[in-house]
């Protein structure tokens, strides 16, 4: 009773001197190093009520935050006060770091504790020998489940989905369900709807909670099913299941075997997370990044994962370089062709850009097919001309006056109109040839979109001066 007390005091007075979050909303230094002093301490008492205190994702935060050695130390200082669903909350690196160091008894015991979804999540990481390791130790029912979900391919829905629901005969009345509910311990700890399924476990129908207690007990669930409603397969895409989750503003759907039995659940808190991978993918692939790269990552994984797009970029700019030696000698006639030549290329890379961002985004989300392709393609050709005339006025203006001769303002601004519209045309067309021809859009569009600016950049703003000025 006193140690409890005490404890309580200690976690009150750390919370007083050095609240958790700064008012950026990030760790606090201080509280870092409380914790820090805690764990060299081995206080175990004092970590334990800490840790009991925090949710998954802010100890996920805590976690990151710690010196490599404390994390593994915090976890095992801790022992059953700690929730292992904090680990999905780190970087992959981090993870993957503190499972190797764990002995395999002390992960078994965390995953036990788990959802579905997230055992598997956590597991996935790992490599198949500490997988099958880890696994061996836990009770037969639960290793087969996990292992039925892991054998589902990577980024389906099978893979995503909790094994926890709540399953009901058809035939069963509003009344038989919610005593059931009321006298099963056992339940999901989150649920939106109950389905109903027939003796061989085929999916009927889905009831939600709040049909099901608007109800009277007498009234049959078959009556409350809602038959239009969506489910998912657990072969399906999590991009597609997300994409279904906003179309049709779901919190939970099904997800049925190819039998049409059911298998599990995706619930809204599952869709989040999906979206959230999916964007920071495509973000991080408009750079050229690799979507598995992370801050945490050593310096030698970042670098050998950015080389490749790298090394393509140089192949690129070698092939834009070689256009202005086409026009060596024009160049050495007229420095100002020079000067100017890098102003074309550059706006217009600028205006693929913009197209190329919004026409992956518009292919990602299905908003972009064939149905509309011409008229989008036709309206970005459009915009890059309109942009093209505001910007050749601006631009020949100011070689005018830059160098004083009358005919270079109106050759960029013929350059520029090319460009700009060269532009728009190769932002919206190679992502869509790209995802016709199965590749990453993301991914491959920002080299290509720009090599054909700056190819068309140069090649129009020093053709045609060469063939203005009789340049040779």
């Amino acid at each position: 009773m006193n140690e409890t007390s005490d404890v309580a005091r200690a976690d009150a007075t750390l919370r007083d001197r050095a609240p958790m979050r700064t008012e950026s909303g990030e760790i606090g230094a201080e509280f870092i190093a409380a914790i820090a002093a805690a764990i060299a301490a081995e206080d175990e008492a004092f970590l334990r009520a800490e840790v009991a205190e925090l949710h998954e994702a802010d100890l996920g935060d805590l976690i990151a935050a710690l010196a490599p050695d404390d994390r593994v130390r915090l976890v095992e200082l801790t022992g059953t006060d700690f929730d292992f669903s904090a680990l999905n909350e780190v970087d992959d690196a981090v993870r993957e770091e503190i499972l190797e160091e764990l002995e395999p008894e002390t992960v078994a015991e965390g995953v036990r504790e788990l959802e579905s979804d997230d055992a598997v999540e956590l597991l996935e990481s790992l490599d198949e020998e500490d997988k099958e390791e880890i696994l061996e130790r836990l009770p037969p029912s639960e290793r087969d489940a996990l292992a039925r979900s892991l054998d589902y391919p990577e980024g389906s829905a099978g893979r995503r989905m909790q094994r926890e629901f709540i399953a009901v005969p058809l035939g069963w009345t509003v009344g038989e369900a919610i005593d059931y509910m009321r006298e099963t311990r056992d339940l999901p700890e989150r649920f939106y709807e109950i389905y109903a399924v027939d003796d061989a476990r085929h999916w009927q129908g889905a009831v939600s909670l709040d049909a099901l207690l608007r109800a009277r007990r007498p009234v049959p669930l078959a009556d409350l099913i809602d038959e239009d409603r969506r489910r998912v397969t657990v072969t399906d895409d999590l991009a597609e299941v997300a994409r279904l989750f906003g179309k049709y503003n779901l919190v939970a759907a099904p997800v049925v075997d190819a039998e049409n039995r059911l298998a599990g659940v995706i619930t809204i808190d599952d869709v989040v997370d999906v979206i959230e991978e999916e964007a920071d993918e495509d973000f991080k692939a408009l750079g050229g990044v690799s979507g598995d790269e992370e801050l945490s990552d050593s310096v030698w994984t970042i670098a050998k994962g950015r080389f490749n797009w790298l090394l393509i970029n140089l192949a690129t700019a070698f092939l834009a370089s070689s256009v202005l030696g086409l026009f060596e000698g024009q160049l050495q006639q007229m420095v100002a062709l020079a000067v100017l030549a890098p102003i074309v290329a550059s706006q217009g890379g600028n205006a693929a850009t913009q197209t190329m961002t919004v026409a992956v985004r518009a292919l990602a989300t299905r908003e972009l097919g064939p149905n509309n392709a011409l008229r989008v393609v036709m309206r970005e050709g459009l915009v890059g001309l309109v942009n093209g005339l505001a910007f050749a006025l601006v631009t020949g203006v100011a070689a005018v006056a830059w160098f004083k001769t009358p005919g270079l303002g109106i050759v960029i601004g013929l350059a520029m109109i090319s460009n700009l519209v060269a532009g728009a045309l190769g932002g919206i067309l190679i992502p869509m040839v790209l995802e016709r021809v199965r590749a990453d859009p993301a991914v491959a569009s920002g080299t290509f979109v720009t090599t054909v600016t700056d190819v068309v950049g140069f090649f129009s703003f020093l053709g045609i001066a060469t063939l203005w000025f009789g340049l040779k």
